[in-house]
This record gives structure tokens, sequence and C-alpha cells, in this order.
């Protein structure tokens, strides 16, 4: 058995102080956050955080038990990369200059599927969104021309099998906190993991 990644979903209550509680269970076991990213979900009342890490699967799975425990957590969920449909966005800033004379700009886009974002006399700032090869690949083609800058955001997710789930996150939105939060009575592939 050897580490991979692994994509923990945690949907949560929207509470002050979560984020940092949640940052260090995985502090405290020394692993590694590749990326993280918080957003409201469909419900209301319900935020989801989307973490990536590098482990092994006996970790994740104790790790999303050690979360659950978490007062304001509803429900938590780890997937491998086969398991889920995801996405990163990256820009780039690059000397308009250079680039205007050494790219075909259009070949540009189409090749990586870029589009343009800013257009300016000094730079000009590119955007895409794929797997990290993807946005990695355009990185390596920008640098000959004097890549300024470069930022990626954190991964986005949706679980491919998870029919019905909408169902039961639209039942948190009706129920007190308590009891039917600390139990986390969703229904997954992992059932049997988080009612240990």
């Amino acid at each position: 058995m050897q580490k991979q990644e692994f994509t923990i979903t945690v949907y949560t209550e929207n509470q002050v102080g979560l984020l940092n509680r949640i940052a260090i269970i995985f502090s405290r076991r020394k692993i590694n956050i590749e990326s993280l990213n918080t957003s409201p979900s469909e419900v209301d009342s319900v935020h989801r955080f989307t973490i990536v890490i590098n482990e092994y699967e006996e970790v994740v799975r104790k790790l999303c038990r050690q979360i659950e425990k978490q007062v304001d957590v509803l429900k938590a969920y780890y997937n491998t990369n086969d398991e889920i449909v995801w996405q990163e966005l990256a820009m780039y800033k690059v000397p308009t200059d250079v680039i205007a004379e050494e790219v075909k700009v259009e070949r540009l886009l189409s090749q990586h599927g870029a589009k343009a974002v800013v257009i300016r006399k000094d730079y000009t700032v590119f955007e895409v969104s794929g797997h990290r090869e993807e946005t990695d690949k355009l990185i390596e083609v920008l640098e000959p021309f004097g890549l300024i800058e470069f930022v990626r955001s954190a991964r986005v997710a949706i679980i491919k099998n998870s029919d019905g789930f909408h169902s039961k996150l639209k039942e948190f939105e009706y129920k007190e906190p308590g009891e039917h939060a600390v139990e986390n009575e969703f229904l997954d592939k992992n059932q049997e993991v988080f009612s240990m």
C-alpha cells in the first residue's frame, strides 16, 4: 500500500473558528494539505470544505472520523481522483510585447484552452481551468517568454456517486443542531467506515 492523492469533502455548519479546528487535526498528525477550498453548498446554511492530501487510505479514514467529531461538522467523505469530477483554475501573467511578437496568441489559446482575462500594454493575463497536469503544461510554454506571475486556485470537486445526497443535505436545513448533526446519518459508499 502506498500514499495516493485523496480529496476530503466536509459539510459543515457555517461557524467561526471551524477552519482552524479542522486544520489543527491535520497539523497534529504532520499531514500537509496540498489544496484547501471553502465555499457555500447548495443548501443555504451548509458550507463545504474541499481538502486535498497525499496519504495512506487508512490514515485518511481516521482523519475523516476525527473531523466528524467536531460539533459543527455534518459529514466528511474521502474520495480518490477517479471518484470525483474536479477542476482547478490557473492564471498566468506574461509581458504583452513578448507574447505579441513571439507567440501566435490564437494558437496558444486553442492548444491550452486558455483565454485572455486582461490585456494591457505591459502585461497580459491568461486563465486556464483543468487538472494540475494541464495547468502545469502552460507554465512550461510561457516560461521562455518571461512568465511574470503564476497562481493556481484550490481544487473544486463534485463526488460522482452521490445519488440522493442533495435530499439528505437539505434535511439538515430544517433540523436543529445537536444529536442529528453529530450522528451523521448520510448514506454513502463509506457508511461502514463512518459508523465505527
